[in-house]
């Protein structure tokens, strides 16, 4: 064992890379290459066998002491020689911790030693005794007897390549003295202490490779007979070789010949093979040779550790050898992953990574900052750092010191972030200026450096004044740096320090490819992509959204029940869209990204969906952060789950979709993008379970097992047709939008977060987008409320005008502020200033009429008084940015005084004979008559003047016996309602089709079955061909309103 270790470290040598010191004021560099690595490297083994030959482990009286004496016995130390330990040293000498290799019979001057070749070129003027190793700690060795474990697998029917790993694991104890918290005791979990792999990289095996087999025919998937085509479709329909029975893979190897069609299935096929062994391999090399490529990206289901054979593998790096630089940057991290189940550290996979790091500088650095991260897996962590010698080796002198400058500036981010979270609340700020001081002398040695989230962000220095850390548990940094383009801004990142940036970094991916599938199909969902990278143990960047606010801080303008309300969202972008056009586009990005978000974290299984972690940019883009709980794994309440909906999608939500708190048509139109959008992710259903599957050895604990992956397996339905996948994420929709569980979870952040507002966080406005001073406009000496009119829009009440006076300016301004903004204005005055200091303000409660003419002049009056008082008040108050905010101008009061622009309400209804317009996709398949029922819309009210509660009732013509009688279930008070509900036709002739049509009728239920007529149309089927999809809008007449008596 101990030639194993020597010939380890000679083999680490060998690659063109050692370690060096750094002549500066910091003393650090990662890595340097050197010029003479031959002659270092003969010199460096020679130097350590004169160390070993001078304190030989057998002379009691030279030996210093063995690695072990501390903490292992006399005799038992004797049965530890031979035995390699890794050894951890840290010095001042160099920025990261040092860590190698020796074996039990090493001395403590040979550690030393060891440790000084790093950090000293001549060693010749280095005496040993002026250096001290201290203990942290010690490792404690007892006997261990395993029970004999038997596989029930014939090892020849194993591919050739196939490996045996042994790990130890070990349970941390409670501590002592006391029992553990229950929850305490589940958050244990068990650690590897060592493990062995057999056959290990030691040993030089090389296999010979079959050739493939001369008969391997390809058979149309038409000539089976109709039952084994649905047999093996509803096999091949599973996507994932994950979930195979024993059933399903004999019949896949059998029909193997008729299923070359498709690339995609080929690893459904493989994994499906009775055997492995050498005479079995002709026919699956034959398979591999004949097998037709369609697309690069079904060769990742060729790189799990399900195929360790080295012709799959060699065969899946061929495929993907077309695959674009951008594309590839997109798999990286699955790549990286799947380099662990590579036999041979020299691989096509190596190869081929290495090549096209080579050809393109963002790929070399990915794949940098991704080795990096790697070198946590403590079992792969060797093979990793091979790899990212080998990576500098490759790269250029110039990018190497940019990595090197990249890694420094992680270095003392981390340490910046680490000493704010532990710092007192109070003192926070004061601590990260401190640390700040250091990342600008970082800058003053180093003019610019590239940010581990993009090599395209070059940046020269750091806003100290800008950053800031956000109130959170791991209380992240908010940092602001210089952009090096002069015409560019400033690039805010998020630092985090203590959390696991390797799950969001992974969401994140996932929801990035999904976007790009939905863009190459042609639909556009607005959604908003930002990067986020692991540089490190619990330690990462994450970039920053510019004008985006989360939906608390949204919902909370309106109090701390806004999540209760249905306004808020509305309202702000109104604030943010103060024109027609531009709100109109707001709510257009709103629908669209809204729907993707609901269906990406869907499949996704995102949980901890607070108020938090949810955000809106001005433009109405919506998108999620904080990716903590994916797959399912949710926020528990004692034993209650947090998040109880499948996603979030609120009625503050549907009331921008709809422009208002009754269903509209742009409701249709939603509910349409979110099924079209969820039926594109579920065609890739086995590309998402691949990239998952690769990384189900990646160590994040939420995805470590096949029953995480189970999870997107069950959310995408890869068994379903498109009709039968649009009626469930309907059903999504409306359970979503009915659970009061998710506002009540927004309600309980909002106290939550109580603790954490800052004193001086001072409270806005809803409707003013920004903030004003007495500054910035000026010193109003006079205000008079002169008018009032009254408006419908967003709601029934009277606006007030207001004549604003200020010194030094010409003329006065005219702004127009409704009652309720008066109300919160001084709402919000009364929670920075005590009531001592504030006028009174008229009472909101009226007897009567609320909204007659008389009590709007009473008002006028009363507001009047109100807004003396104050212009009159004390100058902290009178001269608050609050109250210069209220008497801003703002585009709405620009409009003639009397007008306003009604953007919420519904659209109005087709006068006339037409009761409206109902969407229906008709199809015909094996004598089937499939019809959905999708949407209606432009219904007319009841006579009454309430919306109806409609439902669809069909009749197929000619049905003298009215026994084709199918109908929907009844939506409640809405004249736009959606359905998605499928209703069949069975033992329809093709020949009948011709002669048939369809009687469809929309009712209102009523009260003891006397439902109202609210139109019909008829629907003829005879240009309707088998296969055919047909989705139309068919317009609903109505000539009187009748009442049946009929269910």
């Amino acid at each position: 064992m101990r030639d194993k270790g020597i010939e380890a470290k000679h083999s680490l040598c060998v690659i063109q890379v050692s370690l060096g010191s750094r002549l500066n004021g910091f003393g650090y560099e990662l890595f340097q290459v050197s010029e003479e690595r031959d002659e270092e490297v003969a010199a460096f083994c020679h130097m350590l066998d004169v160390l070993r030959s001078a304190y030989p482990y057998t002379e009691h009286s030279k030996n210093a002491g063995f690695v072990w004496s501390q903490s292992v016995a006399q005799e038992e130390l004797h049965q530890g020689l031979g035995v390699d330990i890794k050894v951890t040293v840290i010095s001042e000498h160099f920025r990261e911790p040092l860590t190698f290799t020796c074996d039990g019979s090493s001395t403590i001057d040979l550690l030393i030693y060891q440790t000084l070749c790093y950090t000293h070129d001549d060693l010749d003027v280095i005496d040993v005794d002026d250096y001290l190793l201290k203990v942290c700690g010690q490792l404690a060795w007892h006997g261990v007897y395993l029970p004999l474990i038997c596989f029930p697998v014939q090892i020849n029917q194993l591919p050739r390549e196939s490996q045996l790993t042994v790990t130890l694991y070990a349970t941390p104890l409670p501590p002592p003295g006391g029992a553990e918290e229950k929850g305490k005791q589940k958050a244990r979990s068990m650690e590897a202490l060592g493990w062995v792999d057999f056959p290990t990289s030691s040993f030089e095996v090389r296999f010979s490779t079959p050739p493939p087999a001369e008969f391997s025919p390809q058979y149309e998937f038409s000539r089976l007979d109709q039952g084994s085509q649905k047999h093996l479709q509803d096999v091949l329909h599973k996507k994932s070789l994950f979930w195979l029975t024993p059933e399903n893979r004999r019949l896949l190897w059998e029909k193997r010949y008729f299923c070359h069609s498709d690339s995609s299935r080929l690893p459904l096929i493989l994994a499906s093979a009775p055997s492995w062994e050498w005479a079995c391999l002709p026919d699956i090399y034959a398979l591999l040779r004949q097998w037709s490529c369609t697309n690069h990206l079904d060769a990742l289901g060729l790189l799990h550790a399900t195929f360790p054979d080295q012709e799959c593998r060699r065969t899946a790096v061929q495929w993907m050898d077309s695959i674009s630089d951008p594309e590839l940057l997109d798999f990286l991290p699955q790549l990286v992953q799947a380099l662990k189940y590579e036999c041979y550290l020299d691989s096509p996979l190596v190869r081929f990574l290495l090549r096209r790091a080579i050809g393109d500088v963002r790929i070399a650095h990915c794949l940098f900052w991704l080795l990096k991260d790697a070198l946590q897996d403590s079992q792969f962590s060797v093979r990793y750092q091979h790899l990212l010698a080998a990576l500098l080796c490759c790269s250029g002198q110039g990018l190497r010191e940019e990595f090197d400058r990249q890694s420094w500036l992680v270095n003392i981010l981390a340490k910046v972030a680490q000493r704010v979270r532990d710092a007192s609340p109070s003192s926070r700020q004061a601590v990260l200026r401190e640390g700040l001081d250091e990342v600008k002398q970082f800058f003053s040695i180093n003019s610019s450096c590239r940010l581990p989230l993009n090599p395209a962000l070059l940046v020269k220095g750091i806003n100290i004044q800008s950053c800031s850390y956000f109130n959170s548990n791991a209380v992240p940094l908010k940092l602001s740096f210089q952009n090096k383009d002069l015409l560019g801004d400033n690039i805010n990142v998020i630092f985090k320090s203590g959390d696991d940036l390797r799950q969001d970094m992974l969401t994140l991916q996932i929801i990035r490819i999904m976007n790009k599938i939905w863009i190459q199909e042609g639909l556009d969902m607005r959604m908003v992509i930002f990067r986020c990278f692991s540089t490190g143990r619990d330690r990462g960047m994450v970039e920053m959204i510019p004008n985006a606010e989360t939906l608390r801080k949204i919902q909370v303008e309106h109090g701390v029940t806004g999540s209760f309300k249905d306004r808020p969202l509305a309202d702000w972008l109104q604030k943010h869209n103060p024109t027609e056009d531009e709100y109109e586009k707001a709510v257009e990005n709103f629908i669209y990204s809204c729907a993707g978000c609901c269906v990406a974290t869907y499949i996704l299984g995102i949980c901890d969906r607070h108020n938090d972690n949810i955000m809106l940019k001005t433009s109405g883009h919506m998108f999620h952060i904080d990716f903590g709980k994916f797959l399912g794994h949710a926020q528990m309440f004692g034993n209650i789950k947090r998040d109880r909906a499948p996603f979030v999608f609120t009625s503050d939500m549907a009331y921008v979709i709809n422009g208002g708190d009754k269903p509209s048509s742009r409701f249709h139109d939603f509910v349409d993008l979110c099924c079209e959008a969820y039926n594109l992710i579920r065609k890739h259903a086995h590309l998402f379970l691949d990239l998952l599957g690769l990384m189900l050895s990646c160590g994040i604990p939420e995805l470590s097992d096949l029953d995480d992956l189970k999870y997107v397996y069950d959310a995408l339905r890869p068994h379903e047709s498109e009709a039968d996948a649009t009626m469930y994420f309907t059903r999504l929709i409306e359970s979503s939008l009915g659970s009061v569980a998710t506002k009540l979870n927004f309600f309980i952040h909002n106290l939550a977060q109580m603790k954490f507002a800052s004193s001086e966080e001072r409270p806005v406005l809803s409707f003013a987008p920004r903030v004003y001073t007495v500054k910035s406009d000026g010193l109003i000496c006079n205000l008079f409320v002169c008018n009032h009119f009254k408006t419908y829009s967003p709601s029934k009440g009277y606006t007030y005008v207001v004549k604003v006076e200020r010194e030094d300016q010409q003329g006065v301004t005219v702004v127009q502020r409704s009652f309720e903004e008066f109300h919160e204005l001084h709402s919000k005055l009364r929670l920075i200033f005590p009531s001592s200091k504030l006028p009174s303000f008229p009472s909101r409660f009226v007897i009567g009429r609320s909204r007659g003419e008389a009590m709007a002049d009473r008002r006028r009056d009363e507001l009047n008084g109100y807004v003396w008082h104050l212009i009159h008040a004390a100058p902290e108050v009178a001269q608050c940015d609050l109250v210069y905010t209220f008497f801003h101008p703002l585009p709405r009061d620009e409009r003639p005084v009397g007008t306003a622009v009604n953007t919420l309400n519904n659209k109005p209804a087709v006068p006339g004979k037409v009761a409206g317009e109902v969407k229906l996709s008709i199809s015909y398949k094996s004598d089937k008559l499939f019809i959905m029922v999708m949407h209606i819309r432009g219904l007319q009210t009841l006579q009454d003047g309430t919306d109806p509660d409609p439902y669809v009732k069909l009749y197929l013509l000619p049905d003298p016996q009215k026994t084709s009688k199918r109908k929907t279930k009844a939506a409640r008070r809405t004249c736009n309602p959606t359905y998605n509900e499928m209703l069949v036709y069975d033992g329809i002739p093709r020949g009948d089709l011709n002669q048939r049509s369809i009687h469809l009728r929309v009712l209102s239920e009523g009260a003891f079955w006397e439902n109202t007529l609210l139109g019909e149309a008829f629907i003829p089927l005879k240009n309707l061909a088998p296969g055919q999809h047909w989705v139309d809008w068919h317009q609903l007449t109505w000539q009187t309103c009748m009442h049946l008596h009929e269910a």
